[in-house]
């Protein structure tokens, strides 16, 4: 009787974790590891990598944008986002440089 319970458990405990693998190239490359929504981005010269079980990756580019700028390319499980999903990503990215304050003279 408790014999299909404890199989079904052990599956449930030994199945890893699914998951989706991100990968950005960022306009300006940083070597910075950090938090950015529900995922750690670890960055390199080349690029930032992450895995998450969030499944809406265009929140995670938007979050990513913000956090580290312009984003020139942006990988879900090896599937390239189209022009139109990183322009709406790279509408919420920090500027790159920051803003001249007027001054009055």
């Amino acid at each position: 009787m408790f014999r299909p319970i404890l199989m079904i458990s052990a599956l449930v405990v030994a199945a890893p974790a699914l998951g989706s693998s991100y990968s950005a190239k960022l306009a300006s490359p940083t070597s910075e590891r950090f938090i950015a929504r529900d995922i750690v981005w670890a960055c390199g010269a080349d690029a930032c990598q992450g895995a998450t079980q969030e499944s809406r990756p265009s929140i995670l580019c938007q979050s990513l944008a913000r956090h580290a700028g312009r984003i020139d390319s942006f990988l879900v499980d090896g599937r390239a986002f189209s022009a139109s999903e990183l322009d709406k990503c790279n509408a919420s990215a920090r500027p790159s440089t920051p803003k001249a304050v007027a001054s009055s003279q």
